[in-house]
């Protein structure tokens, strides 16, 4: 007896660019990328501040220069994707109760970015003092 063959349905490549929901859902999967970068990004970072001055001026040298400014900043604008979307799938990945009740999904985001606000106001201000 012989095996039949099977269907295989052909899916175009840029099968995510048909629908918004598929094209974010890409995008969101492809910022964990630039994540990664930010990491590398700052890892150098401190290391060359660990080392000495002249370590430290090389690295601004390379961080100032165009395809570095412009990785950061593409990478930026995915952060700032992966930030928001990863928020709004929060109240979907968590069941918050408060008093045997669920928490409303807005009330979850809202906290979310309240805590953003406050962490990043402590780093500015970390900074800049």
């Amino acid at each position: 007896m012989t095996a039949l063959p099977t269907y295989t349905r052909r899916v175009p490549v840029f099968w995510w660019l048909r629908r918004r929901t598929y094209f974010v859902f890409v995008m969101r999967e492809l910022s964990s990328i630039f994540v990664a970068w930010f990491v590398v990004f700052l890892l150098l970072l401190v290391k060359a501040v660990g080392r000495d001055e002249a370590a430290y001026r090389d690295f601004l040298d390379w961080a100032a220069s165009p395809a570095i400014v412009t990785l950061n900043v593409v990478a930026a604008a995915f952060l700032v994707l992966h930030t928001i979307t990863w928020f709004n799938l929060t109240p979907q990945a968590m069941d918050l109760r408060l008093g045997g009740r669920p928490v409303p999904a807005a009330a979850v985001i809202a906290a979310q970015y309240a805590g953003l606000v406050v962490v990043s106001a402590v780093i500015w201000w970390l900074v800049v003092s």
